[in-house]
């Protein structure tokens, strides 16, 4: 079966994604990031191999998320984009007349909005905690409540608490006052809801038109307390797609797929065996001129590092590079 690859590494969640040559979702897979995008991309692509009932034929591969660049080196990628492109991309063809996307991870969220499947507007939040999925992780901690559970709790609220949504936290210390006051533990939940929404809509969605279809994307999407938060607020209906969590990896996989209708061009694809390949980074940095930029060397097998305590260099590093970054001027970019 022929299939084109996605790979979506975020901060917290690391996805591989397959579809077919029309496009149509094949199969897909998620896996906690920890701190280790290396290990999250070998893991997918394991476990996403290990689930097939049949042959898969990569035709091409394309990456998306913050960790994009450095997944595109590991696994050979073809095609590599950013989030806002592969996740309007995946909504245009999944979410028929979609025109407002809402998409909330764990580290940061952003809206799309989109006028004839063309991305007219954009907003991208990557600073304030309190309009992140890492937020309701927290507090749902902090209330000891399930983050699955959150959700379902959150819906039985009859009175939800106003709580203070515009600081992570100010967000927090309002919370804890009114757990004091003795608000219910829905009313609470709830109300954090309302409250994630109040931030995103005031900071995001400022200045914006925000027309119906509306989609709701990210992992946040499966917390129906927010979706209903959301609306409430704006007073239509959002639509979450079946494969919300995974719509930034479906999206960088149906970027491969155009590109190879296009092209035509042999993928890069290393494999299915990157996932037992062994792969190190190391930093070093450079001394040219005075920026001393933080150059980060990615290697593949075996290699060698000079001591850079003792005046070693970047161009000492001896192994198979796949790729360099990290320097202002492009000398090191590889």
């Amino acid at each position: 079966m022929k299939v084109f690859l996605g790979i979506d590494v975020g901060s917290v969640t690391t996805k591989a994604a397959l579809v077919d040559e029309n496009g149509q979702y094949v199969d897909s897979y998620m896996i906690r990031t920890s701190g280790k995008p290396t290990w999250a991309v070998q893991n997918a692509l394991k476990e996403l191999y290990n689930k097939k009932t049949q042959d898969w034929e990569i035709m091409a591969v394309g990456t998306t998320g913050s960790g994009r660049n450095l997944a595109g080196a590991l696994v050979g990628a073809d095609i590599i984009k950013n989030e806002i492109t592969a996740h309007a991309v995946a909504a245009s063809t999944y979410v028929p007349g979609v025109q407002t996307i809402l998409e909330i991870g764990g580290q940061d969220s952003k809206i799309i909005i989109l006028r004839d499947g063309i991305v007219t507007d954009f907003a991208m939040n990557t600073v304030c905690a309190a309009g992140t999925g890492s937020f309701l992780d927290q507090q749902a901690g902090r209330l000891n409540v399930k983050i699955e559970d959150f959700g379902p709790i959150a819906l039985q609220s009859k009175s939800p608490a106003r709580i203070a949504g515009r600081c992570g936290v100010f967000a927090e210390s309002d919370l804890i006052h009114k757990q004091q006051l003795g608000y219910s533990v829905e009313d609470l939940l709830y109300g954090l809801c309302q409250a994630l929404v109040r931030n995103y809509l005031s900071n995001l969605a400022l200045g914006k038109e925000i027309l119906p279809v509306v989609t709701f994307q990210g992992g946040v999407a499966a917390n129906v307390g927010m979706v209903k938060a959301f609306e409430e607020a704006l007073g239509t209906k959002v639509i979450v797609p079946e494969n919300h969590q995974t719509m930034g990896a479906l999206g960088a996989a149906l970027l491969a797929m155009e590109n190879y209708q296009f092209t035509g061009e042999k993928t890069k694809f290393k494999g299915w065996d990157v996932k037992d390949m062994e792969f190190h980074s190391v930093t070093a940095t450079c001394t040219s001129c005075s920026n001393n930029c933080e150059v980060i060397t990615i290697l593949e097998g075996e290699f060698e590092a000079p001591d850079f305590k003792q005046g070693g260099k970047i161009q000492d590093i001896k192994g198979n590079i796949i790729a360099r970054w990290g320097g202002t001027c492009g000398r090191w970019e590889k």
